[in-house]
C-alpha cells in the first residue's frame, strides 16, 4: 500500500496522487491538516525520508515566517510545533514500504514505487 500525505489545495500533491493512482497500488491518502501525524508518525515518517525535521518545514509559509524563522528549536520541539501546524509540513509526502519521499517534483514517487 502507498500512503499519501496529500493537501488537495496543493497542485504538486494533486499532481502526485494522479501518478499513484495510475499505478497498480491500492493508495491510501491522509489529509495531513485535518489528520495531522502524531510525534511518532512523524519521527517514522522522517526516519523513511533521512531527513530531520527542519528539512521538511515550509519555510515560504507565512506562520513560519512571522514565528518561527527566528527561532532556534531542537529536533523534538519542531516535532511538536509540526504537529500542531501541519501547515508547516512539505507537501506531499509518499510513504511505500520503508521509503518514503516529497513529492517535489512529482516524479520523485517513481524512485520508491
Amino acid at each position: 500500500m502507498i500512503t499519501i500525505y496529500h493537501n488537495n489545495r496543493c497542485s504538486k500533491s494533486r499532481e502526485t496522487l494522479a501518478l499513484l493512482e495510475n499505478s497498480t497500488q491500492p493508495v491510501n491518502v491522509i489529509n495531513y491538516l485535518t489528520s495531522p501525524p502524531t510525534v511518532a508518525e512523524l519521527r517514522d515518517l522522517l526516519a523513511k525520508l533521512q531527513l530531520g525535521p527542519e528539512d521538511i518545514i515550509r519555510k515560504g509559509e507565512a506562520l513560519y515566517k512571522e514565528v518561527y524563522a527566528t527561532q532556534h528549536l531542537t529536533a523534538d520541539e519542531w516535532l511538536q510545533v509540526l504537529t500542531q501546524n501541519p501547515v508547516l509540513i512539505e507537501r506531499p509526502i509518499v510513504v511505500h514500504g520503508d521509503k518514503a519521499v516529497i513529492g517535489r517534483p512529482p516524479q520523485n514517487v517513481l524512485t520508491i514505487l
